[in-house]
């Protein structure tokens, strides 16, 4: 079975709670190749447990480019 890397946070203000990487299914990329804006893959700019709030988020920040990706979804982006 494969290694999986555990990063321990601290937060600053102990009302905040730790933030979990895998309660966030939905990743938001705004997609810049769509405008001939980047030559590199993009990375995800957010991450969210809802995919009405993802699809909001991006359409707000990019509202001609932007895509969502399921990361539970086998097919990924490839749909």
């Amino acid at each position: 079975m494969g290694k999986r890397l555990v990063i321990v946070l601290d937060m600053p203000d102990r009302r905040l709670a730790v933030p979990n990487p895998a309660n966030y299914r939905f990743a938001v990329f705004c997609c810049s190749y769509k405008m001939d804006m980047g030559s590199t893959p993009d990375h995800a700019l957010a991450l969210f447990v809802d995919q009405a709030m993802a699809e909001r988020y991006g359409a707000w920040m990019w509202p001609t480019t932007f895509q969502v990706v399921d990361l539970e979804d086998p097919l990924g982006a490839r749909k």
